[in-house]
């Protein structure tokens, strides 16, 4: 596995295959395809592998990914590079992509905002939700202090052992970690702007469970003002539903109010676009309304469409055979299984059993 940090002065990549997103989906489409012989580039905005389950949050378990009873979205995005690793692909982190246009050959010609540069034959794309934010707490003076005692995404749980937390939102993430942080932390107020919740009700349940037994506190109202000391953020003002505000001090102000997602410049490709999702123009091969451009994961949409992993493990695979005759145009592809196929064991690296 390589990853090419690149710069403008490197020459033109020709590909068969650039994979936009380097989410759980996109990593799996590099199997799907590599099981085909095609070699992949892949190209993420952020600066690591993983997508939303490594950034957001690496360790949330899951439990919905066939035949693994339960793993970390860490744990998920580390298995699926080392079953990658036979096909070798090439990651260009920290860029986006920021032009594609048919050529004449029918290729694209595609660009990143890091000058990266290819000619390449087909497009997967696997952005997720696109370029995604954490919605921002808009109250003035806070964003002085962010990823300093103001963090939107939890990267290190550890950090906030010990420490008396304010947690602001109502949908599974605020829930999630502020479950996950009792015993932990010194103290929990869990401050929400109703009592009406958006996360899973066992979550909830269990929250004014502790939150009875003082382990926790739940505080109804919206954070409107900030109190410094010593240049470090002290108290927060709350104001709450019958209009006083309160102060409330605290060491970690952790904020989960949801994602702000935004397709960026893949909105102007010339695809057919629902409710910022693109559209597909069948379920056989997950492509586009643009021949050659393939679209697989929460970013595309479809009569029946279901945003799961699972589900977007199951168009990958489809879009690879989809994506085929533009890359071997006289090749025949043909359907092997990787429990019986030589072919296979060949390019995955590993032996074929021999049955008595």
């Amino acid at each position: 596995m390589e990853n090419n940090k690149t710069n403008p002065a490197n020459p033109v990549i020709e590909a068969d295959a650039v994979i936009v997103g380097a989410g759980p989906v996109g990593l799996f489409q590099v199997f799907e395809l590599g099981l085909l012989e095609i070699k992949a580039h892949v190209i993420d905005s952020l600066a690591v592998v993983g997508g939303q389950c490594v950034e957001l949050y690496p360790d949330k378990p899951i439990y919905d990914i066939p035949a693994v009873p339960v793993c970390t979205g860490q744990e998920l995005t580390d298995n699926l590079l080392k079953q990658i690793e036979p096909f070798e692909p090439t990651f260009h982190l920290g860029q986006e992509v920021t032009l594609v246009a048919r050529r004449e050959d029918g290729r694209f010609d595609l660009e990143t905002s890091a000058g990266t540069r290819f000619i390449t034959k087909t497009i997967f794309i696997a952005a997720g939700v696109g370029s995604f934010q954490p919605r921002t707490l808009k109250v003035e003076g806070i964003d002085a202090f962010e990823n300093k005692q103001v963090f939107y995404r939890v990267k290190d749980p550890t950090q906030f052992h010990g420490k008396n937390l304010v947690i602001c939102g109502g949908g599974d993430s605020a829930l999630d970690w502020a479950l996950n942080l009792v015993g932990k932390a010194e103290s929990i107020v869990l401050l929400h702007r109703r009592d009406d919740f958006r996360a899973a009700p066992a979550s909830v349940a269990k929250m004014k469970e502790l939150c009875e037994n003082y382990e926790m506190q739940l505080t109804i109202g919206q954070v409107t003002g900030i109190e410094t000391k010593d240049d470090l953020l002290s108290e927060i003002k709350v104001t709450g539903a019958d209009g006083v505000t309160r102060r409330m001090p605290l060491d970690n102000l952790l904020v989960f109010f949801g994602l702000s997602p935004k397709l960026g410049p893949i909105a102007d490709w010339g695809l057919d676009i629902e409710r910022k999702q693109l559209k597909v123009v069948n379920t056989e091969k997950f492509e586009t309304n643009v021949p050659g451009i393939f679209a697989v994961g929460d970013i595309n949409t479809y009569p029946g469409k279901k945003k799961l992993i699972l589900s977007g493990f199951h168009e990958a695979a489809l879009a690879a055979f989809g994506a085929a005759p533009y890359i071997f145009p006289e090749k025949k592809i043909h359907m092997q299984y990787t429990t019986t196929s030589p072919k296979l064991h060949k390019i995955l690296g590993v032996e074929t059993p021999v049955f008595d």
